[in-house]
């Protein structure tokens, strides 16, 4: 049973409502559903949309957030936890180890490295739990064609398709979760092809 997600989210305040409205509503869902959420733990943009919606419908969210930004004032301040690590590398690690599932909001370059670091984890068997790119007004096309490509080029298995799975709304990303086995940890055999 799933009982914590970890989003990946964008901390840009300047994206265009329909991101906000999709973060705040996977928020509310995920606290609807009595999980638990683990974002980066950051006071802006997507991050702290989809915080505010899961503490504004009574949920659980907790951060992970490295000491600096901390120094720097970044973080949210009103979670129900807030983890700090020493450095991104910790603050990665710690995020998946906590999760039962990751979702990945749209974002820029370190949404999308911490996305494509944990498809890496669960293509070697590192990480076992449901991926899934909420693509909302397409924002990841590009990306899913490219990951896509890489699978029909073969620099990715074929069995590697499905690592991740797409969903258009927040209410069909956990959807998804809720119907989506563990990985196979034997799949580390296939990592070579």
């Amino acid at each position: 049973m799933t009982k914590t997600i970890c989003v990946y989210c964008a901390s840009s305040s300047r994206v265009a409502a329909p991101f906000f409205e999709a973060a705040t509503r996977l928020g509310s869902l995920i606290a609807g559903k009595g999980m638990t959420l683990v974002t980066g733990g950051g006071c802006q943009g997507l991050m702290r949309a989809v915080e505010d919606g899961a503490i504004g419908a009574g949920g659980k969210a907790i951060g992970v957030i490295p000491r600096f930004m901390i120094d720097s004032g970044w973080q949210h301040t009103g979670l129900t936890e807030l983890r700090v690590t020493k450095d991104m590398h910790e603050r990665k690690k710690l995020m998946a180890e906590l999760a039962d599932a990751v979702i990945a909001l749209p974002g820029g370059c370190g949404t999308m490295e911490e996305l494509l670091e944990v498809i890496t984890w669960k293509q070697l068997g590192l990480y076992l739990n449901p991926i899934v790119i909420l693509n909302t007004d397409g924002y990841y096309d590009m990306l899913i064609q490219q990951l896509e490509r890489a699978v029909d080029t073969h620099f990715m298995g074929e069995i590697h398709s499905k690592i991740w799975s797409v969903a258009s709304t927040p209410e069909e990303a956990l959807e998804i979760i809720e119907n989506t086995p563990r990985w196979d940890a034997s799949i580390r055999k296939y990592a070579a092809l």
